[in-house]
């Protein structure tokens, strides 16, 4: 696993006809599925589209590399774990109920066997191939970060929280579950085991706390 990635970074398809969006999911779950169980070197485009059921072709004309595919792979195991759409906050929605509905998701998502998996692949690989550590940086957790720093403009511009300065605010709220030992323990292999009335507990006092860091003046 020390293959290098290209310095280039990972272009779209070129546009076409309209893709199939059942093969397109197909793929990135069996991308997905093999990164974690094969590594990123040890899966290929072949192997790939033989787990999709669909041909190589059909990869690239989704994908236009496997660099891509990775990226694209992330992206859409962040979209379905924490979608988008809860980093809108219509003006009638309470902020705490968003902020709550996040905490939870993001830590159910952290506690995944998936994730967990993934992150230790990727701190195996963060010296011998910082190219794709960078990319899985840029997809998930930058990600996640910028559509918290956007829900949290929103919250400001409302009138519903005062934060002057949303990266450090964000980086509060969810280092709160992505840093903490707990966690750790999971990663070690330590603690596999969680308890839903502690981990509701835990979310809705960090959600507390964080309102009443950043409540209005």
């Amino acid at each position: 696993m020390s293959a290098q990635l290209p310095l280039k970074s990972p272009t779209p398809a070129s546009p076409g006809r309209p893709k199939d969006m059942v093969k397109r999911a197909a793929i990135l779950q069996a991308a997905k599925d093999l990164f974690l169980s094969l590594g990123f070197d040890g899966s290929s485009m072949d192997a790939i589209a033989a787990e999709a059921g669909v041909s190589k072709l059909t990869v690239y004309s989704h994908f236009n590399d496997k660099e891509s595919l990775f990226a694209a792979a992330i992206e859409a195991h962040c979209e379905h774990q924490l979608p988008s759409v809860l980093f809108d906050l219509p003006e009638e929605l309470p902020v705490s109920r968003a902020l709550y509905e996040i905490a939870r998701r993001f830590q159910a998502m952290l506690q995944t066997q998936e994730a967990i998996e993934l992150n230790r692949l990727m701190v195996a690989q963060a010296k011998q191939n910082p190219k794709l550590t960078q990319l899985f940086y840029n997809a998930g957790p930058q990600h996640t970060q910028d559509e918290m720093k956007r829900l949290l403009q929103q919250a400001h511009d409302q009138g519903k929280l005062n934060i002057s300065n949303t990266t450090f605010a964000s980086e509060h709220f969810l280092s709160a579950f992505s840093g903490g030992c707990s966690q750790l323990r999971r990663s070690f292999g330590m603690d596999s085991l969680t308890n839903p009335n502690e981990d509701e507990e835990y979310a809705r006092e960090i959600v507390k706390r964080f309102l009443r860091a950043y409540r209005p003046e």
